[in-house]
């Protein structure tokens, strides 16, 4: 038998631009476990220098909870949207959450990068051409899959968005 910890998933949920504080403290009020990664930096300005702390993820907090429960999630205030893939709620895995915790309290300074990094292997899992393997690149600010045809040494690539992709 599942216990009610058990049940409870770690859902990505996009706050409103630094809201992320606002949205953690209500959700918290309503009873949901939250977690707001922070960094501290020591910032300076021109008459002073002070600790800040800001969001590993900009917009991003993880809230552990049931999936059914996803609608009071959304109905707080600051909460732009829960994060789907496929018309699906999104869950973040227990060990990805336990690896961002040691990460900051270990002392280190983690800092967010794109899930794809240029020139990662991809295979594309939805649409028109779901199953085409390529690698991820960038051009004018777009994200692109690039198909090589090296017997010509020439490559042909298509504006795609990253939730179509996934790692190989």
């Amino acid at each position: 038998m599942e216990t009610e910890h058990d049940m409870n998933k770690w859902i990505a949920v996009y706050t409103k631009p630094r809201h992320e504080r606002t949205a953690k403290s209500e959700l918290e009020t309503k009873g949901f476990e939250v977690f707001l990664p922070l960094l501290k930096e020591r910032r300076k300005w021109s008459d002073r220098k002070k600790w800040v702390e800001f969001p590993l993820f900009k917009s991003y907090i993880f809230v552990r909870t049931e999936t059914k429960n996803a609608l009071f999630v959304l109905q707080t205030p600051g909460v732009v949207t829960v994060v789907k893939f496929g018309g699906e709620v999104a869950i973040v895995q227990d060990k990805s959450i336990q690896a961002i915790k040691l990460m900051i309290e270990g002392g280190y300074r983690p800092i967010a990068t794109d899930y794809f990094v240029k020139g990662d292997p991809v295979q594309v899992k939805e649409g028109p051409l779901k199953g085409l393997v390529g690698e991820v690149t960038r051009i004018d600010g777009h994200d692109r899959l690039l198909i090589r045809v090296d017997a010509i040494q020439h490559s042909v690539s298509v504006h795609i968005d990253r939730a179509f992709l996934k790692s190989i």
